[in-house]
């Protein structure tokens, strides 16, 4: 066998860590590898949690960079190939470990102007745009501290003139349904609500 054939267990997990490395860096600046070509699905999804799966592209890349450094200083320092391998994983876990949790950690700082269809019944709203018999208006309320408009239909069918005050009574997809106020013999909601 000729002597550029030779390959020592070092110079395997040499490889291994430059490879990892390699897809870090190629992570880092263009994103997540596999979601650009069409391969997003990620195991960790499954678990219907969202945000970063443990078997992410930058996850497993830290894993098999870590593997492959502690690899490849194991058998610098005397190691077989499988203590030496065994090191590696064990590394390799717990940095993999360390970046998931702080990825975690990071997706669970972001927050979301998201407002759900459960949040929105039996809330005060007032119409923006006057709904017709039988047709469809909007309707604008607020949420937290955030104003949403909705398309809205009257439950009754009736005309329902603009600003006047309602109560959100039903959320049909991106439609909501609505029962005037005064009908129902309630106050008008305060400025605000």
């Amino acid at each position: 066998m000729p002597a550029w054939l030779v390959v020592s267990q070092f110079g395997v997990f040499l490889a291994l860590a430059a490879a990892g490395f390699a897809v870090l860096l190629v992570s880092l600046v263009f994103g997540e590898l596999f979601d650009h070509i069409g391969f997003d699905h990620d195991i960790g999804h499954d678990l219907g949690h969202g945000g970063p799966g443990f078997f992410s592209m930058r996850v497993m890349s830290v894993f098999v960079t870590t593997f492959g450094g502690a690899g490849a200083l194991a058998t610098y320092y005397g190691l077989s190939p499988l203590p030496a391998s065994l090191v590696g994983f064990l590394t390799g876990l717990f940095f993999a470990s360390v970046i998931y949790t702080f990825a975690r950690f990071l997706y669970g700082q972001q927050a979301t102007s998201e407002v759900h269809g459960s949040e929105l019944v039996g809330r005060h709203a007032r119409v923006t745009v006057a709904i017709p018999a039988g047709g469809v208006g909007q309707v604008r309320c607020q949420v937290g501290e955030e104003l949403v408009d909705k398309i809205a239909r009257s439950s009754d069918g009736l005309a329902v003139p603009e600003h006047a005050a309602v109560a959100i009574a039903e959320v049909l997809g991106e439609e909501v349904v609505v029962t005037t106020l005064a009908a129902a013999g309630r106050q008008p909601p305060a400025p605000g609500r």
